[in-house]
């Protein structure tokens, strides 16, 4: 589902859509693992050439589009999958990256 199709969704429907979200997150919350997540909005701006060039964004150009992000504690990299994997947006389509942070300190 794009965000157009999202945005169309009756009000039963979208209520429908954020209680799966919810349920999933609140999975995570349960089991002591989420730090924080939120939803960011489609639009912005992409800076470029060392920050002088400020242009439209996200990525108009792309298929793909980030539209939030979750961060969360797990015991290995393969249980932040096993989380992962219930992620609401699989059942439209979506995709979900795993990524571990990088510690500098």
């Amino acid at each position: 589902m794009d965000e157009t199709q999202f945005q169309e969704l009756s009000p039963e429907d979208f209520q429908a859509e954020i209680e799966k979200w919810n349920t999933w997150i609140g999975g995570i919350a349960a089991q002591g693992k989420l730090i924080g997540t939120e939803g960011l909005l489609p639009t912005g701006k992409v800076l470029s050439n060392g920050g002088t060039v400020v242009t439209d964004g996200p990525y108009t150009e792309g298929k793909e589009i980030v539209g939030g992000y979750m961060v969360l504690t797990a015991n290995s990299f393969d249980e932040a999958i096993a989380l992962a994997q219930g992620c609401p947006i699989f059942s439209t389509g979506g995709k979900v990256e795993v990524r571990q942070i990088q510690n500098f300190g």
